[in-house]
């Protein structure tokens, strides 16, 4: 059973979620909160499994309360999904920096809802590279400004270079395929660089090679 814990500021929205999330049988709303504040006291009494987490809320905004969850290592285990009626480039870019594994607008499907929660609940990132790098890429500027080379401190050559690929969008087979790796000894590289640069997921990797000014917007 994957445990989850609803934050929103809106009780209909709350009621609606937990119907949706517990129709297939396997998942279970285990809490609920109505603020930012609320939600991380919540997350950090039943430590559940995945949370929804809204991004505009009074006390605590989402964005600031994922930001806590994931840097708390009591709560390794938990994994956000940010759920929001705006798709706004920013917003996603916060989510993702702020250790979201995914990021879905409110008017998702019923199944993909149900199916979002089951992939994070099972450690994989919502937010696809390539997804992400299009946010990132329409960003660019920005990122240009805050370029941080020393991110890559203590990489090897071929860290690095797994490391571009990732940045890229590239899949574990892609990645071995480029390299002339096997997938699972591309799949031990990507493990090796989220332990490294201590990164939760590969949408955070793809954040790093940005910002490292590794790969630079538009680059293919």
């Amino acid at each position: 059973m994957i445990r989850i814990v609803l934050v929103d500021d809106q009780e209909l929205v709350r009621t609606g979620l937990r119907a949706l999330a517990e129709r297939d049988g396997d998942i279970e709303v285990v809490g609920e909160a109505s603020d930012g504040r609320a939600g991380l006291a919540r997350v950090r009494e039943l430590e559940p499994d995945v949370v929804l987490m809204d991004i505009r809320m009074p006390q605590l905004d989402g964005i600031a309360a994922t930001a806590r969850i994931t840097a708390d290592p009591a709560l390794e285990g938990v994994r956000v999904i940010v759920l929001t009626t705006f798709d706004e480039d920013e917003d996603v870019l916060a989510a993702i920096r702020s250790g979201a594994a995914g990021y879905l607008l409110k008017d998702v499907a019923p199944g993909d809802l149900r199916e979002a929660i089951r992939v994070v609940a099972g450690g994989e990132s919502l937010l696809s590279p390539s997804v992400t790098t299009t946010v990132l890429g329409q960003l660019g500027a920005r990122l240009a400004a805050e370029v941080r080379p020393e991110l890559l401190e203590g990489l090897t050559d071929r860290e690095t270079e797994v490391l571009a690929l990732v940045g890229r969008g590239l899949s574990n087979d892609e990645i071995g395929a480029a390299l002339f790796l096997s997938p699972a000894t591309a799949r031990t590289y990507v493990s090796r660089l989220l332990a490294k640069l201590q990164a939760r997921d590969r949408s955070r990797l793809v954040v790093i090679a940005y910002e490292s000014g590794l790969i630079t917007p538009g680059q293919s």
